[in-house]
């Protein structure tokens, strides 16, 4: 009896261990190509510029990311299978709503400076849902005891793309106008002698700013460095008045007749329109988006799909090329995020207590709050049964640090751009050690599905 014990207890612990090899080796496959990002973009090696940095980051966006998402989530995805996934972008909005009340709470503990108080509700409730994620599912189903079956990277990669569309909308709309210069920082930087903008080069511009929105100096508009909607809805002082710019509302002169300002549009609605205007909804449609699109589209209707996918399909030749291209993303996301990490932190004034605060909270406390959440959901059977790959795409939207695109927004908007810089460093660092801890707990959690 006793010899039954002990090879019980060895076989469980053998196990045990093998669970925690399954869980590390996948993010030390990614630490590699980190590190060889880092030491190739190290400033006192210089190896390989900036420059070609930001050339892979174009490339990523426009091409790797696209042809990824268009083969994996095309081949995968169905009529059957929307009906089936729908929890995964619920799943992104309640992450986020769970995130800007942990956000909530960093400003109410740690006292941030005034004006980074929705810097703080912001990177605190808004991870990345797209390329750190591919790149873990894709190192997790490159291992050979991988726990998730076959087609693990074709589902995986299916999941978290589906869940990109409302992200991306998310950040060009409502992460877009919380990221405005606050009012009052706004209007000490207008009081005083007028000061000419210098441009930004290429050379000066951090890498994380266009790791995930190349391009990004291009999409500056006359609104987008102005606290636009204070201006809109608050009543402007009269110093105000002669600081900024007029808006033109379009309100009707009190000399109208009584008829039309009755059909005049109310005053409230107008600024909401002029308001949504202004918002970049153009941005929407980049080449990943796109792609998602074409993917959601060709999937669904079966004649299209029967030419693209297959082995006896009309243009296999085309998504065998895509393919080929699409492996070529992870590597390269991995190599551009230790470029960035090479660049090593900025300056910032927001302070070392809310950089901890921020961190924790997105870092360790939003992914106990993700188990629940996902917990909860499987308990009343609203995610798919039986599929341990689908709770791994769920868990991790909770799970990874602030989303780079961030940074991106950050410097559209001109605001806060060094302490998102400095902030997204530092989550990334302690993110290896936070990741590498709940994918062991993830998957101690699936094996018991």
């Amino acid at each position: 009896m006793s010899g039954y014990m002990a090879a019980l207890y060895e076989n469980k612990m053998m196990s045990s261990g093998e669970n925690l090899l399954t869980a590390i080796v996948p993010l030390m496959k990614l630490l590699s190509l980190i590190v060889i990002g880092l030491v190739l973009a190290h400033p006192k090696a210089q190896m390989i510029p900036r420059e070609t940095f930001r050339l892979l980051s174009k490339l990523v966006f426009a091409l790797f990311l696209p042809c990824l998402i268009f083969t994996e989530l095309g081949e995968s995805i169905t009529l059957q299978n929307i009906a089936l996934w729908w929890f995964i972008p619920v799943n992104v909005l309640v992450s986020t709503v769970i995130g800007c009340f942990l956000g909530v709470a960093v400003v109410l503990i740690c006292r941030p400076p005034p004006q980074f108080n929705r810097f703080t509700i912001i990177m605190t409730a808004f991870g990345n849902t797209g390329n750190l994620p591919l790149a873990i599912v894709g190192s997790v189903c490159h291992t050979k005891d991988s726990p998730f079956g076959p087609h693990c990277h074709s589902k995986g990669v299916a999941y978290v793309s589906f869940a990109q569309w409302v992200a991306v909308i998310l950040v060009y709309t409502l992460v877009y106008h919380m990221m405005e210069p606050p009012m009052q920082y706004y209007e000490i930087v207008a009081e005083g002698t007028e000061i000419e903008e210098q441009p930004v080069s290429n050379v000066s511009r951090p890498l994380l700013v266009e790791a995930e929105w190349p391009g990004i100096e291009e999409k500056e508009t006359e609104h987008s460095k102005t606290p636009f909607i204070a201006r809109v809805f608050n009543s402007i002082s009269s110093l105000s008045q002669t600081t900024f710019p007029d808006i033109d509302l379009g309100e009707r002169s009190l000399s109208s007749p009584r008829s039309i300002q009755c059909l005049a549009e109310p005053r409230v609605v107008r600024r909401i329109r002029i308001v949504a205007e202004q918002t970049p909804v153009q941005h929407i449609l980049q080449p990943p988006t796109i792609a998602s699109l074409f993917a959601i589209i060709i999937g669904m209707v079966p004649q299209l799909k029967a030419f693209f996918f297959g082995y006896d399909a009309p243009l296999s030749f085309v998504t065998d090329s895509l393919e080929i291209l699409a492996g070529a993303m992870v590597p390269s996301v991995m190599l551009i995020l230790g470029g960035m990490l090479a660049e090593g932190p900025k300056d910032s004034a927001l302070g070392l207590r809310t950089t901890i605060g921020i961190t924790v909270a997105r870092l360790l406390v939003l992914p106990l709050l993700g188990i629940g959440v996902v917990a909860l959901a499987d308990k009343l059977h609203l995610l798919v049964q039986g599929d341990a790959m689908y709770r791994f795409v769920l868990l991790l939207q909770y799970t990874t640090p602030s989303a780079i695109l961030l940074g991106a927004i950050a410097s559209l908007r001109g605001y806060a751009v060094k302490e998102a810089s400095a902030l997204l460093f530092w989550q990334h660092v302690f993110a290896l050690f936070s990741l590498s801890l709940y994918i062991i707990i993830y998957f101690k959690l699936l094996t018991y599905i």
